[in-house]
């Protein structure tokens, strides 16, 4: 059986010729999609339409990179690099890794420096990153020093989302400082749709969540659902969605098209893929059910934004 050191050392070699970039022992950083397209194009991601977010100024980062505690059949990430539930290494300490995850983004960046289609300006601002989204891979709460590393950044001027599928609770529990956007991912409106599609390693998965959800509704940051549908798998029983939205009182909720991309081809077929009309008539029935209102539609990524009525 393999150790896991050399285990570690085979993934980081996958994630490498992926595009990542590896910081420390268990945290990486891989520039999103809008970031390059804010830097070459001049366009940006919802997050900047909806949250004031500039794309070109946003970290993209897991603090947590091999361990997950689900195997979604939409993610698009490699089920061969996650160990399971437990961050089973020396956590780096927080200051170190922020500072290396910021140092790790600007070499990423280095080859957009001469490129006519970018701004120097803006590559000149894309190095101080005003946004850290702790959201690439993985399950970032079981880093034990997140806390720490969110005071961290924003002391330093940055604004942080942090994304979790809510499966480990006692993560959150722990939090003493709060991100400026969390982001609970609820993908199922029922345990039976929870095991089959998000299938958990855990046999208490639901109940996590389900814990996690009510404990987002005592968190004063701004609190988001958000929903990857996945054409017949998930984007029935809108009631039981409903029930959830009631449990956790979110100020935002994003049902969004799953894409298929990556690994997840291999689990999916192209018919499971939503298209904006099926999107919006989704967050039509939710927004029925819930009493939140269809604000806007953000058309490249096929997803909605329901607010709550004033």
């Amino acid at each position: 059986m393999m150790s896991l050191e050399n285990a570690l050392e085979s993934f980081k070699h996958i994630l490498l010729k992926q595009g990542y970039r590896i910081v420390g022992n268990h945290s990486g950083v891989k520039i999103c999609e809008w970031t390059r397209k804010s830097l070459t194009q001049g366009r940006y991601c919802y997050k900047q339409k909806w949250y004031g977010i500039e794309s070109h100024r946003c970290l993209q980062c897991s603090l947590a990179l091999f361990w997950c505690l689900n195997r979604c059949l939409y993610c698009w990430r490699s089920f061969r690099i996650f160990l399971g539930a437990k961050m089973d290494v020396k956590p780096d300490g927080p200051e170190w890794l922020l500072n290396g995850l910021i140092e790790a983004q600007r070499n990423l960046l280095i080859g957009y420096k001469g490129n006519i289609k970018v701004e120097r300006s803006k590559w000149e601002e894309a190095q101080n990153p005003t946004n850290i989204a702790i959201s690439l891979i993985g399950e970032s709460v079981l880093y034990p020093y997140l806390s720490e590393f969110i005071e961290l950044a924003e002391k330093r001027g940055m604004k942080s989302f942090l994304v979790t599928k809510g499966t480990y609770p006692e993560g959150l529990k722990k939090l003493w400082v709060e991100p400026t956007n969390l982001y609970i991912s609820v993908c199922a409106p029922d345990e039976e749709t929870f095991n089959r599609l998000e299938k958990p390693i855990k046999s208490d998965g639901w109940k996590a969540q389900m814990e996690s959800l009510e404990l987002m509704r005592s968190f004063n940051c701004r609190k988001v659902i958000r929903i990857t549908l996945v054409k017949g798998y998930n984007m029935h029983n809108i009631y039981g969605y409903a029930k959830l939205i009631e449990k956790a009182e979110p100020d935002y909720i994003e049902p969004k098209a799953y894409m298929r991309v990556g690994e997840s081809i291999r689990r999916l077929p192209e018919t499971t893929m939503p298209s904006c009309e099926d999107v919006l008539e989704f967050a039509g029935k939710l927004a029925d059910e819930t009493g939140y209102t269809v604000k806007d539609f953000f058309k490249p990524s096929r997803v909605a934004l329901l607010t709550r009525k004033n």
